[in-house]
Formats: structure tokens, C-alpha cells, sequence
């Protein structure tokens, strides 16, 4: 997956959230997408910025990648 897809993935995730689950649909991102961010060139900052999302919220795609280890999307 490009820089652009998964940075379009993450806007997409954010934008559509309903009101105060923005911060929830990250960690939903990192843990749908955590093995495509591992294996992918790209850092979690890059993703961030081509999402013109705060870098601020790096941590919670790194949440949600750990996550990623015991729990599955529904």
C-alpha cells in the first residue's frame, strides 16, 4: 500500500467518525492497517503528515498497532 493510500485510509477513518470517536477510529486504523504500517517504507509521522493530521496523534497509531496483537475489527 502507497503513502497515499494509507494516508487516505486514516483521513477517511478520521473524518467519518461520529463526534468524540475521531481518537478511536485512529486506533481502529492501527490496528486494521498495523501490518501493512510495519512492513511499509513509510513512518507513522509521514502517514500523519500526508493526512494533515497532528503528529500529536503517533501515538495513538502506535496504540492501536499494539492493539493490533489481541484484538480483531468487527
Amino acid at each position: 500500500m502507497t503513502l497515499t493510500e494509507l494516508s487516505n485510509k486514516l483521513n477517511e477513518m478520521y473524518t467519518n467518525a461520529q463526534k468524540g470517536e475521531q481518537v478511536t477510529n485512529i486506533h481502529l486504523f492501527g490496528i486494521k492497517y498495523a501490518s501493512l504500517i510495519k512492513e511499509s517504507p513509510y513512518s507513522i509521522a509521514d502517514i500523519l503528515n500526508d493526512a494533515d493530521l497532528p503528529k500529536s496523534y503517533q501515538t495513538e497509531v502506535n496504540k492501536g498497532i499494539k492493539l493490533s496483537k489481541y484484538v480483531t475489527s468487527k
